[in-house]
């Protein structure tokens, strides 16, 4: 089972708890996969739902690493696959 952590504004949509559970394979793309299957509402608030890539706000991280501007395909760490470590995905900030 993958460890998901999902910020407060994707929680208040989708209804669910802090940290969730997918049985999916460790890449973003089945993650992210699993994740709009389970709930529906957050489609096209991850990824732009005609190109399927991520949103420019929204970043992932696990094992204290910056994941957002890997492949999609890229299979994550082995502590993120053996549900040790979650799979963070964040609202990024902007301003000035």
């Amino acid at each position: 089972m993958i460890r998901v952590v999902l910020p407060a504004h994707l929680r208040q949509i989708a209804h669910c708890d802090k940290e969730i559970q997918l049985d999916a394979t460790p890449t973003q793309r089945a993650i992210i996969d699993a994740l709009e299957d389970r709930y529906p509402a957050l489609r096209g608030t991850i990824r732009d739902p005609a190109t399927g890539t991520r949103r420019p706000f929204v970043r992932f991280f696990a094992c204290e690493l910056d994941l957002s501007h890997e492949s999609p395909d890229a299979e994550l760490p082995n502590a993120v696959a053996q549900g040790t470590e979650p799979f963070l995905v964040i609202g990024a900030m902007a301003g000035g």
